[in-house]
């Protein structure tokens, strides 16, 4: 795709046609995909938004850009402020945070610090291959459990399951929750639209280990794309009950800025017989555009095929016997990052 986008200044848009790129069913960059990792340092590691529709307060990335390559990644545009492509150089122009932790830690010390659960992969995925080398993920989630901290934490990888040691003693003092995504079971559409992300059946092995382990799971069927995995809903909500999961969640597709015309290259190079009636749907659930940004409903979208998409979740998700009874973690526990010590000898 060729094109401009100025939204920052950005002078070049780099068309992305990677999506084959990883042609083998593995966990991991295609040895054809260059990844550049630029150290970022910032002031602090705690993101707070104040968005209505979204139910956490605060969140940690420690990872800027995401190697899966998803070509619906909402998160897309974000690499626009660095004057990077939304596209290409969103996969391989990667930024790390080594020094999270640390900033974790003197953001917990502080006296006017607020418990409130911390979410990790709510913009970029905290389990993308790098954190193999970097650990930065780990890191965190130690000083989260030295703290006995709350902890959301969303992925579609299967590398989760290496940080279990850790997640086993937060979920026994309800201190941590998992939602991994698994989008669809069919490994063709998964290698053209997450074309580096964990094959669907290590993501159901991943739920089924972290259930086993007494980590609650909620499976995330976003985003659910109409026409492309929508026919998958009722089979994607039967295996991850299977597996264990509590309960399911899903967004429809959302097209923010750069990432509606990626979207409707990757629809022309790989679905050209239905790219057309996959746009219309959408239009008709974003309210006649691409992408709808308003609070309430950009979660949600609207119209028939918007009521049509739920009422068949709701019902699926009803007959697999999943709850709906929203989960909460425990906030009384946490103890400050030097306090652990202390507090023993009193």
């Amino acid at each position: 795709m060729n094109g401009e986008s100025r939204r920052f200044n950005l002078s070049e848009h780099i068309a992305d046609g990677d999506w084959l790129d990883a042609l083998e069913q593995v966990d991991g960059p295609s040895p054809k995909l260059r990844t550049q990792v630029t150290v970022e340092h910032p002031r602090t590691i705690i993101a707070r938004n104040r968005s209505p529709d979204i139910g956490f307060t605060q969140s940690i990335n420690a990872y800027r850009g995401c190697e899966h390559g998803c070509i619906y990644c909402f998160a897309r545009p974000t690499h626009a402020y660095h004057d990077l492509s939304p596209g290409l150089d969103f996969e391989t122009r990667l930024f790390a945070k080594p020094d999270a932790a640390k900033l974790l830690r003197e953001e917990l010390s502080r006296k006017s610090y607020r418990v409130a659960p911390i979410a990790m992969g709510t913009n970029t995925d905290p389990y993308q291959p790098i954190e193999r080398d970097w650990r930065i993920t780990r890191e965190c989630i130690e000083l989260l459990a030295e703290c006995r901290h709350p902890l959301f934490i969303t992925t579609k990888s299967d590398r989760v399951l290496r940080d279990l040691d850790l997640l086993t003693g937060m979920a026994k003092d309800q201190l941590v929750a998992v939602m991994i995504s698994v989008t669809t079971l069919d490994p063709k559409v998964a290698r053209t639209l997450e074309p580096r992300a964990a094959h669907p059946l290590r993501r159901i092995e991943a739920i089924r280990r972290l259930t086993q382990a007494g980590v609650p799971v909620t499976a995330s069927l976003s985003p659910i794309i109409p026409a492309i995995t929508d026919h998958e809903i009722e089979v994607i909500i039967a295996r991850v009950a299977a597996a264990g999961a509590r309960d399911a969640a899903f967004i429809p597709v959302r097209l923010p800025h750069e990432v509606a015309p990626l979207f409707r290259a990757w629809l022309k190079e790989h679905y050209p017989d239905r790219a057309g009636k996959v746009m219309a749907i959408i239009r008709d659930m974003r309210g006649g555009r691409d992408n709808d940004p308003g609070f309430g409903t950009r979660m949600r979208g609207q119209g028939v095929w918007a009521d049509l998409i739920r009422t068949r979740f709701l019902k699926a998700r009803k007959r697999a016997g999943l709850s709906s009874e929203r989960l909460t973690l425990r906030t009384d526990l946490f103890r400050p990052p030097g306090q652990q010590g202390q507090l023993r000898l009193l």
